[in-house]
């Protein structure tokens, strides 16, 4: 404990703080707090803990220097496969609704796919940094692929599409900040959209062996909703509904009309993956761009932060939150608009989810370290 405490930077002044951060991310989870209180009254309480726990997360750790953790990325790498794994032990992991991804902690559950994606920054913020120059040689992007694949795998397996797809996008843009070559990108690109196009023509099948049922359905409930209108597309078709139905200013915070696509209880779910039609719904138009706007700010000042980081490693942390933000908000607000197929992805610092929350908290925290970096006095 003494050692931790002496990692942690009590000479930072207050005026290099980075408010420009701090507010808008302070802002998005108070709209959290009240959208998830008008989709579900009785988890408002644990969405207020999450932010409130969040918050304390991300002052103590923007006050740790952050190249004291990344030399800890090798144990960090180990801790998160074995949070993985530990989803499967009888007695600790913890199922629902056929999916095997949390850890029962006894007065909360964790979700240790949530966790993954900070630590992966953190690892490959390190890892990358001291190989800096060997990025763009085979050997090198072999080795992070094949440092990457476990977690992926045990996220794929419980099963967890989405969140897969989210780390393997997120992995990229690590890539890419580390320095991989536009040369490199071009090429991947060039067979990763042939591959995706092959991989969709694949997975609308019959019988196909790449893809659970449930998920297969939803790809097919995408390319046609409304011949899946009464099912798998049921609740994306509510949620545009929800969100054209809010027009300019909405129907109003929390309110009780009875042809509400939240009263009516046409979407399931409604604190979590489809925040965004709540939003849409009860704010309208006017909501829906200043959640958006919030989160662009979030993220543009993560990058504006990295681009002033003092080595690679600051500047790979920066850019990864950032990423993330952005992603998984994509992901999220493309399902709720029906742009994307329906997948199981929380919107940052807004739907309900104490493991979430909390985990960008921390990442948001990284970020303020580095951006205190160059003021540090010593």
């Amino acid at each position: 404990m003494k050692f931790i405490l002496k990692n942690i930077k009590l000479h930072y002044h207050l005026k290099d703080y980075r408010f420009s951060l701090v507010i808008p991310v302070i802002v998005l989870s108070i709209i959290g707090v009240f959208m998830v209180r008008s989709a579900r009254p009785d988890l408002m309480s644990r969405q207020l803990m999450g932010v409130v726990l969040g918050v304390v997360a991300m002052v103590v750790i923007s006050l740790i220097d952050y190249k004291w953790v990344l030399n800890l990325y090798w144990p960090l790498y180990g801790l998160n496969l074995v949070l993985l794994a530990a989803v499967w032990l009888p007695g600790i992991g913890r199922s629902a609704n056929g999916a095997q991804r949390w850890i029962n902690l006894g007065f909360t559950q964790l979700q240790p796919s949530d966790l993954t994606k900070i630590l992966m920054i953190l690892f490959f913020a390190k890892f990358l940094m001291d190989r800096e120059d060997k990025i763009n040689t085979p050997k090198l992007i072999l080795q992070a692929v094949a440092l990457i694949a476990p977690s992926l795998v045990l996220i794929y397996k419980q099963p967890n599409l989405s969140t897969t797809i989210c780390i393997a996008a997120l992995f990229c843009a690590i890539l890419f900040l580390a320095g991989l070559s536009y040369k490199f990108v071009g090429t991947v690109l060039a067979i990763t959209v042939p591959a995706v196009i092959l991989f969709l023509v694949i997975a609308v099948q019959p019988n196909q062996p790449i893809l659970h049922g449930y998920q297969q359905e939803r790809i097919l409930a995408w390319l046609d909703p409304e011949k899946y209108a009464d099912d798998e597309s049921y609740q994306q078709l509510n949620s545009v509904m929800a969100i054209g139905s809010g027009q300019l200013t909405g129907k109003g915070y929390n309110n009780d009309e009875t042809n509400s696509v939240k009263n009516g209880n046409f979407v399931s779910e409604p604190q979590t993956d489809f925040i965004f039609a709540i939003i849409g719904e009860e704010l309208g138009f006017v909501g829906c761009c200043t959640v958006i706007f919030l989160l662009l700010l979030i993220v543009i000042n993560c990058i504006l932060i990295g681009l002033k980081a003092k080595d690679t490693g600051g500047r790979i942390i920066c850019g990864g939150v950032a990423a993330l933000i952005g992603i998984q908000s994509f992901i999220n607000i493309g399902v709720a608009t029906m742009v994307l197929p329906n997948t199981g992805l929380s919107l940052p610092f807004v739907s309900y989810g104490l493991t979430s929350l909390v985990c960008f908290f921390m990442g948001i925290g990284f970020v303020l370290n580095v951006g205190l970096q160059p003021n540090k006095y010593q």
